[in-house]
């Protein structure tokens, strides 16, 4: 793509920027909009000044990432009602050894569901329970959030249905389910124990002070639990709390349980289906659409309250951020940046594909990783087919898993981050603010680091 006109390049760079520092800044003290409505401003500007026509701007909306946002952070609500994050919450405390063992427990769940998932939905149903557990423990919330994000999107690089970006990238490349999950699965391993030892040393202190106050913390509760152990008056021993639980579960009626107990099993099955539908390649925002009504209807109650607990905000930020990327595409100036770099962006030597990787972490971090790869995948694949067929399919491999990991550069770098963000933040009684600087120094050396060491297992 040329570059466009002197004006629409200068216009849209301002509108670009100006959306770019409301979503760094929500709070700045000239405009304190917040990032939702920061978006709506950079979008609604590249149509006011003429970047993008209305009906532009209504088709850049990437109207499958938002039916798959929606349907996950439905269906997430509903695993909650059945339980789900009780059922995880045992998975990652069993046995636990203390706050980095847990850390590393994150690491592993949130990169296995994230690439059989999607990363969007791995942090959806995570991030509440992740940050809860953290508070229980008495454990700063910050380091599990990063290593929850972080590894989602690592573990999403792995398969075709991981996310977006892979998506694209299997349809126009042709590579199969199986040849995508051989190639860039032993990067994905590598990347996602590199990462959770990155987290491991930068907050290593710190989680050694919170075991520490943890542990003292429990032989407080311990304490005061034998304290509240009193006697009857017929000299039985009574546990206040254990007396009530068993008390409730003796008036609750066997058939009411009978009925709980299948309906969480129905909710379950359903999200297993979810899974299997995905798995085969079946659309992804109309699979989870889908099991999200189905588990509405199931739930056969008023699902008001249900969807009110979807975080709107967080779509419309995307419909707002997907018009403004997509104006900034069209001044020209990433194609320039391509057109730039290709001579020295060849993938038959290390220094071509050093260079690759970094205009790709670039452009993912300015444009978005999805945009990116719909602007780079063709031209890059048409460099490599140059070289060999082998070379072509490492090179799509390659676009797939440096634009993923190149999510985790900054709090804007995926919408995985974006997520964990926006969860967290509203989270009921555990809300936590993660700010861009703290995301940005763990992010930048992490992914650096990963995206480097995973280029070299890339097959």
């Amino acid at each position: 793509m040329a570059m466009a006109s002197s004006v629409k390049v200068v216009l849209g760079s301002l509108a670009f920027a100006i959306f770019w520092v409301l979503a760094v800044f929500p709070a700045v003290p000239f405009l304190p909009i917040g990032r939702t409505a920061g978006s709506l401003l950079g979008a609604m500007l590249m149509v006011i000044f003429r970047v993008l026509t209305p009906d532009q701007a209504y088709a850049a909306i990437d109207q499958p990432i938002l039916g798959l946002l929606f349907g996950t952070m439905v269906a997430s609500v509903y695993l909650e009602k059945a339980d789900m994050f009780k059922y995880l919450e045992n998975l990652l405390s069993w046995k636990s050894k203390g706050a980095k063992d847990l850390l590393c427990r994150i690491c592993l769940i949130s990169a296995i569901s994230s690439a059989l998932f999607t990363n969007d939905t791995s942090c959806v149903v995570l991030t509440e329970f992740v940050l809860k557990i953290a508070r229980q423990h008495n454990l700063p919330p910050q380091p599990f959030l990063l290593a929850l994000a972080s590894s989602a999107n690592i573990g999403s690089s792995a398969t075709p249905i991981g996310n977006p970006q892979n998506l694209v990238i299997a349809v126009q490349s042709k590579i199969s389910f199986g040849s995508f999950l051989s190639g860039i699965l032993p990067a994905m391993l590598v990347g996602v124990v590199v990462n959770a030892l990155i987290l491991l040393s930068m907050y290593w202190r710190l989680l050694s002070i919170q075991k520490d106050e943890t542990d003292s913390a429990r032989n407080s509760n311990a304490s005061k639990e034998q304290e509240d152990i009193v006697s009857s008056p017929k000299g039985e021993v009574i546990i206040p709390f254990m007396a009530g639980v068993e008390s409730l579960e003796g008036k609750e009626d066997l058939t009411i349980r009978r009925k709980r107990m299948l309906w969480k099993s129905c909710v379950y099955l359903i999200t297993l289906g979810m899974l299997i539908a995905l798995l085969m390649g079946l659309n992804m925002a109309w699979t989870t659409i889908t099991a999200a009504l189905a588990l509405v209807v199931l739930d056969f109650k008023d699902a008001r309250p249900c969807l009110e607990k979807v975080s709107y905000s967080l779509l419309i930020f995307f419909c707002g951020m997907f018009i403004t990327v997509d104006g900034f595409n069209k001044t020209g100036i990433p194609t320039t940046l391509w057109d730039l770099m290709a001579p020295y962006a060849q993938i038959d030597h290390s220094s071509g594909i050093a260079v690759l990787a970094i205009v790709i972490l670039v452009l993912s971090n300015l444009a978005s990783n999805v945009p990116t790869v719909l602007l780079l995948g063709g031209q890059v694949a048409a460099s490599a087919a140059a070289i060999s067929a082998a070379d072509e399919k490492k090179a799509w491999l390659i676009l797939a898993w440096v634009s993923t990991v190149a999510g985790n550069l900054s709090l804007l770098g995926s919408a995985a981050n974006l997520i964990v963000c926006e969860q967290a933040r509203k989270a009921p009684h555990f809300g936590y603010t993660l700010s861009f600087w703290s995301h940005l120094k763990f992010g930048l050396p992490s992914t650096l680091i990963v995206t480097a060491i995973g280029l070299i297992f890339i097959r």
